[in-house]
């Protein structure tokens, strides 16, 4: 199946805006005032704490806390591609669906955080492809992966409004060197982030996130 047909199926359509301006224009008088940034990125930090500590229990994956574009605490879970997918494949393998089934739970005990899903995979080319084809496959092959995992999760009960970016970066960001397979191992990989949305940071301003 084609990328375009994957995307379509999903039944996605991301688009991410920004509508400060308008808020801005029609705050209501009896609004409590925003709380400080610095309160803010605290309150977020202590919820990403506790997101984190049940992510801990996801099996066969790397767990880590990071910040995001906008400053904020936020968790990173990584996959090896080898625990999810057969080589070449986008299929989620059958022995990847426990540690995909204990994702899935975290998201949903976890709706305030929206999702970003990122496929990657090592610089190896593709037999009987130019380097340039190679380049396009590998990306190609990194989204098929990440839109099967999205939908994977979306099938145990995720909300398809909930995962935001879905994306594809073949050998784009390595981690590890592609000189030694265990480095090419260790690129072969999908990462999804769960960051603040946006009701989690309206929450945290006004001193209402738990």
């Amino acid at each position: 199946m084609k990328v375009k047909t994957l995307v379509l199926a999903l039944g996605m359509c991301i688009t991410l805006s920004s509508c400060g301006f308008f808020q801005g224009l029609f705050k209501k008088k009896a609004a409590p005032a925003p709380a400080p940034v610095v309160e803010t990125k605290t309150a977020i930090r202590n919820h990403m704490d506790k997101v984190k500590s049940e992510a801990l229990r996801i099996k066969n994956a790397d767990i880590q806390q990071v910040i995001d574009e906008n400053g904020l605490d936020a968790i990173k879970v990584t996959f090896n591609s080898g625990i999810l997918f057969a080589t070449g494949d986008a299929d989620v393998a059958a022995s990847s669906k426990e540690p995909l089934n204990d994702l899935a739970e975290v998201l949903n005990n976890n709706q305030i955080c929206d999702v970003a899903i990122h496929g990657y995979t090592d610089n190896v080319a593709f037999r009987g492809f130019t380097p340039e084809q190679s380049v396009q496959k590998n990306k190609d092959l990194s989204l098929e992966r990440a839109v099967a995992v999205a939908q994977y999760l979306q099938s145990l009960g995720v909300s398809i409004d909930q995962i935001k970016d879905i994306k594809g970066f073949g050998a784009d960001n390595p981690v590890a060197s592609n000189d030694t397979e265990a480095g090419r191992r260790q690129n072969r990989r999908v990462e999804i982030f769960l960051y603040a949305s946006q009701a989690m940071i309206n929450a945290a301003e006004t001193g209402t996130l738990e």
